[in-house]
């Protein structure tokens, strides 16, 4: 009673809501930067199971950022090592350590022993194995992703709602989205995006309405925008392949094979008969003044279709990437012109071009 006692203050909550927060049983795939914050937040409030599966160790440079981590535990298992200190946040919880990789071969046996899956994976393929191994044992997945200064988070396969195929339909090839290691990461991102998947755990635990299902928050921490992007339902033929069969393949990292092409601003300012495309959220900055540009938001984009009949060299930009990505992906469902995704998005646009003077 102590220990819960501001949790169970709050009428919303109380001793019954506390006793739903005991029985749940909730596995965090990845212990990484996203997964330091969802855990921490998760074992104070009193998650009765927590599953912790990673396999990577714990370097000097995961430190920035990945707050569950000190000096003394560098070299050891992230999974044993989150365990190791969780247990002294809350030690009358049980927590369950599996220092391994989630492959195909084991992902359904530890997806149905669990209630929620937190999606804190840092790779492609691993996002695209937890999705379909959710849907097979239907279970909600709640995701979060970080690039640089933005970050993403979103509620999957929550009452069969859309999923993180519905986001992204196709993977994109290997190597084609760089990972924090390669590009960097603001240290406070991941505290942020961390934070807010705990929250969406804890709604959906204690049954509160608005899980952001259907839904992608879209967060930038240099200009403390947030944007929230719908999610159509949809099924893909790979998902209704799981439902009929309930079993994954061993392809996660062969699939990752559908190519996003990639363009610098430079080039991109550079290439003939060219059209850029701003699908950012009205009102995002920098603002970005082409002559040769339309701004069509990533949730109105099938609304104006239309727009891309023309034969062109569509240079496609937002904030990072993430949300250009996204929207590529749907037009190249309808068409086979030239979509490019332009590589730093808004501010690298501007580097190259001189805005007029307000």
């Amino acid at each position: 009673m102590n220990r819960y006692s501001r949790h169970i203050q709050l009428t919303e909550i109380g001793e019954e809501g506390q006793r739903k927060i005991s029985q749940a049983k909730v596995l965090v795939v990845g212990a990484g930067g996203l997964s330091c914050p969802v855990l921490q937040y998760l074992t104070a409030a009193g998650i009765g199971t927590l599953g912790i599966i990673d396999f990577d160790v714990v370097e000097e440079s995961n430190l920035q950022r990945q707050v569950l981590f000190g000096t003394s535990t560098i070299g050891m298992n992230k999974a044993l090592a989150a365990k190791q200190r969780l247990e002294d946040l809350n030690p009358t919880i049980s927590i369950h350590a599996y220092p391994e990789k989630l492959t195909t071969s084991n992902a359904i046996a530890l997806f149905t022993d669990y209630d929620i899956i937190v999606d804190g994976s840092d790779t492609i393929a691993t996002r695209y194995l937890i999705n379909d191994a959710a849907i097979v044992c239907d279970k909600p997945i709640v995701y979060g992703a970080i690039y640089k200064f933005e970050g993403h988070l979103a509620v999957f396969n929550y009452n069969h709602g859309p999923t993180y195929r519905s986001l992204f339909p196709d993977p994109p090839r290997n190597g084609s989205v760089a990972n924090c290691s390669e590009v960097g990461v603001l240290g406070v991102l991941p505290g942020i995006i961390g934070a807010m998947q705990a929250n969406e755990v804890l709604k959906i635990v204690l049954g509160f309405s608005g899980v952001l299902s259907g839904k992608l928050l879209c967060y930038h921490s240099q200009t403390g925008q947030t944007n929230v992007i719908s999610i159509p339902k949809s099924k893909s033929s790979i998902e209704e392949a799981l439902l009929k069969t309930g079993i994954l393949n061993d392809t996660y990292e062969a699939t990752c094979d559908v190519l996003i092409p990639n363009i610098s601003a430079e080039e991109a300012l550079q290439t003939e008969n060219n059209l850029f495309v701003d699908v950012r959220a009205v009102g995002e900055i920098p603002e970005v003044v082409l002559p040769n540009s339309k701004h069509i938001p990533l949730h109105e984009l099938e609304q104006h279709l239309d727009e891309f009949r023309f034969e062109k060299n569509y240079m496609i930009f937002c904030a990072t990437g993430a949300r250009s990505t996204i929207a590529i992906a749907r037009l190249q469902k309808h068409f086979n012109h030239h979509f490019y995704n332009v590589v730093g998005g808004a501010t690298a646009l501007l580097s190259q071009i001189k805005q007029p003077h307000e």
